[in-house]
């Protein structure tokens, strides 16, 4: 087991290296760069001396200097834990990352909860109901789910709050708790306006699980263990929950590392700008549109190891929950 992990972290370290490499260049293929949108910005207000405190920001950043080297500066700098200055906040990366993580850790455990509180027990219902009204009612709506983009809904959300119910929503926070310490009131503010965030991601999200999960149900439920299990006496609820869920839920452990974790941050990022949420997401779209390379790089790094560490533990949880896996 840790011969294993040691070596997909040694793969992981390979892959980290990869990616940024590619995506430092890709963020730089479009013509000029962030110091040439704000030299057009600072020249449209009339600054005269824009163009030498661009010159100087340019060489204040390494703009200046070939691509390799600038990339060999950044990557060995971003081991050592410097990951460099963000160019439109003129402020560290890690500090702008950090005030944006914590947010981003809270919405995504948020979600997981509620798209797994709904698609394990709805999945297993529609599965054992068969053909019923209600697992008609159930795939008519997944399907719904399936179809609806998750910044719709969140549009459509705000739309009722605002127009229905005449109450303003977005954000994590009210305005003033925004800046303000942890406390436990400000703990109650988060929570009361987290659940729009978190439901809206959680639907999105569980459509498609529901649907995984009834169909590897409906699969396990006509094995011959089963089919043991009901001939020792054993009670249905006991042979659905004990025996079938534990082995039908193996493909949603794999999309939980897979897909589940990255899309919460990435693929979420239209709903969180919807819904003007400090989260990672909107941070790295607008770093993308800026060109802002150390920010931009940095969150993609971020985001490849979210991935690599969400198979990871995919793989360790499903050894965990099946027996009959091996790592081997």
């Amino acid at each position: 087991m840790l011969a294993y992990v040691i070596r997909r972290l040694a793969y992981a370290g390979v892959m980290l290296v990869l990616v940024s490499f590619a995506g430092f260049f890709i963020i730089e293929l479009p013509e000029g760069d962030y110091l040439q949108l704000r030299l057009a910005e600072l020249q449209s207000r009339g600054d005269t001396s824009a163009v030498d405190r661009i010159d100087a920001l340019r060489e204040r950043y390494g703009l200046d200097r070939p691509f390799i080297e600038r990339y060999v500066t950044w990557i060995t700098n971003f081991v050592q834990g410097d990951f460099g200055e963000a160019f439109e906040y003129e402020r560290p990366v890690s500090e702008i990352i950090g005030q944006r993580l914590g947010n981003t850790i809270i919405l995504a455990v948020a979600v997981l909860m509620v798209t797994w509180a709904i698609a394990i027990p709805v999945g297993v219902y529609s599965a054992v109901r068969q053909y019923s009204l209600g697992d008609q009612i159930i795939t008519t709506i997944s399907f719904i789910g399936l179809g609806m983009p998750g910044f719709l809904l969140a549009l459509l959300v705000m739309y009722f709050a605002v127009v229905v119910l005449d109450q303003e929503i977005g954000g994590l926070f009210s305005r003033e708790f925004r800046d303000a310490p942890w406390s436990f009131a400000r703990v109650l503010d988060l929570l009361s306006h987290l659940w729009i965030p978190a439901l809206i991601g959680g639907v999105t999200s569980a459509a498609s699980l529901i649907r995984i999960m009834r169909a590897n149900l409906l699969d396990t439920l006509g094995q011959p263990f089963i089919e043991a299990a009901r001939a020792r006496g054993l009670k249905n609820r006991t042979v659905v929950w004990k025996h079938g869920v534990r082995i039908a839920i193996n493909p949603l452990i794999v999309i939980l590392g897979s897909e589940s974790l990255p899309n919460i941050i990435v693929g979420n990022a239209l709903v969180a700008i919807v819904l003007n949420l400090p989260t990672v997401g909107p941070l790295f779209v607008n770093a993308l549109q800026k060109q802002d390379m150390f920010l931009a790089g940095t969150i993609l790094i971020f985001f490849t190891f979210l991935l690599l560490m969400g198979n990871l533990l995919a793989d360790l949880l499903l050894v965990w929950s099946d027996p009959r896996i091996r790592l081997d």
